[in-house]
């Protein structure tokens, strides 16, 4: 007897408008409902639209790139039920594979004017630029990039859980402190609520008017769930684990990558697609490898929002990386002279989604002679004390 046919929990159309499919969304909200359901330990296959919601055509023009509508990205597959996902409980999800579109076998980098924001580097290229991408296989190369050729290590750049409306009422406070901070910076340093071009699903009038009213923009990545981390390193094989925030977990996915390099660099610097997504997801770091990553954010201890700051986001990395190991009985002193000589891995992940820079940082399990990984319980010990 075969093995049964994995179930997709969501289908999506290149063809229709992306905010017309009542199974996309382009906030983050705990009030959007549910898109469908997905049983605890069950496998599942997502479609997703690319980010811009089919803005951005295989031509050789970049007028798409410029004239972009990005008040109403990034477009998610979701949100979805998990059964048993309670607030306080820890999602799992477990990425088994990811592959383009069959009807779309190509994807797009580009560079926003800046106007838009244009990234990284937008006050030295200001100008917006497009290259397409034909994929072969894992490889690609561009007509516009030509006697180029690579694999891709293909990822989803968004995934993640929707906030409470405590929250994301944070979420609303921090970034609109940073905005008044910022007012006299000639740039936008932040996307507060905006109700112009909303799609929550299939919420309709008074709901679908509060969403956009108070939804926090899905641009950046934030602390308290994850979102939009840009991760390369976060593909096959990987394991992600989501903090539940509120009752079904209402997960949602998108953002899909064929290829990026850390940091992302432009705007919209990844090779950007549709595609198709095979998750697992158990209700109880990522890393393929014997490594346990920590992420941070331009978020610091004391829960202030800066604008871009990778030095902010990667000391929040690194006191994430020393709490974890707390629990094993280790002090503080003896994690940091650790850290600073062993062989951690550190990265930008992501230097383009104002205002949070993402960093991250892989601690390698196998330097210790005890079992460090998430799913094992933690054992204090009488780890002694270094020199003082």
């Amino acid at each position: 007897m075969g093995k049964q046919e994995i179930r997709y929990a969501a289908k999506v159309s290149l063809k229709e408008p992306a905010n017309s499919q009542s199974n996309l969304h382009n906030r983050w909200h705990p009030d959007i409902p549910f898109a469908g359901t997905i049983k605890n330990e069950e496998v599942v296959k997502i479609e997703c639209v690319d980010w811009t919601g089919g803005q951005i055509g295989n031509n050789d023009s970049a007028d798409d790139m410029k004239n972009v509508d990005l008040t109403c990205v990034h477009y998610l597959t979701g949100p979805f039920e998990i059964e048993t996902a309670e607030p306080g409980d820890v999602l799992l999800v477990e990425i088994q594979d990811v592959q383009p579109m069959q009807d779309q076998p190509w994807g797009f980098t580009g560079v926003f004017d800046k106007k838009n924001g244009g990234g990284f580097l937008d006050e030295i290229y200001p100008n917006a630029a497009k290259a397409i991408w034909d994929f072969e296989g894992i490889f690609c190369s561009s007509r516009h990039i030509p006697h180029v050729r690579f694999p891709g290590l293909i990822h989803p750049g968004i995934l993640g859980c929707a906030p409470s409306a405590e929250v994301l009422e944070t979420w609303n406070k921090r970034e609109g402190e940073l905005i008044t901070e910022c007012a006299h910076m000639d740039r936008v340093v932040a996307l507060p609520p905006l109700l112009k071009s909303v799609h929550a699903g299939s919420a309709d009038g008074e709901l679908k008017e509060k969403i956009g009213n108070e939804g926090a923009r899905t641009i950046p990545g934030r602390p308290e769930h994850g979102g939009n981390c840009d991760i390369k390193n976060l593909s096959r094989g990987s394991k992600v684990y989501l903090p539940v925030h509120v009752k079904g977990a209402k997960f949602s996915v998108g953002d899909l990558h064929f290829s990026q390099g850390d940091g992302e660099i432009s705007f919209c610097g990844a090779i950007e697609m549709p595609g198709v997504i095979t998750l697992k997801f158990t209700e109880p770091s990522f890393g393929p490898g014997r490594y346990i990553y920590f992420e941070g954010f331009s978020v610091d201890e004391h829960g202030k929002q800066h604008y871009m700051d990778a030095t902010v986001a990667y000391r929040q990395t690194t006191l994430r990386c020393i709490e974890y190991l707390k629990r094993y009985g280790y002090d503080d002193y003896q994690i940091y002279l650790l850290l600073s000589c062993a062989p951690v891995q550190g990265h930008f992940a992501g230097v383009v989604d104002i205002p949070n820079a993402c960093t991250t940082m892989g601690l390698p399990i196998d330097i210790f002679d005890f079992d460090i990984s998430p799913g094992t319980p933690a054992k204090k010990m009488d780890m002694g004390s270094c020199a003082k």
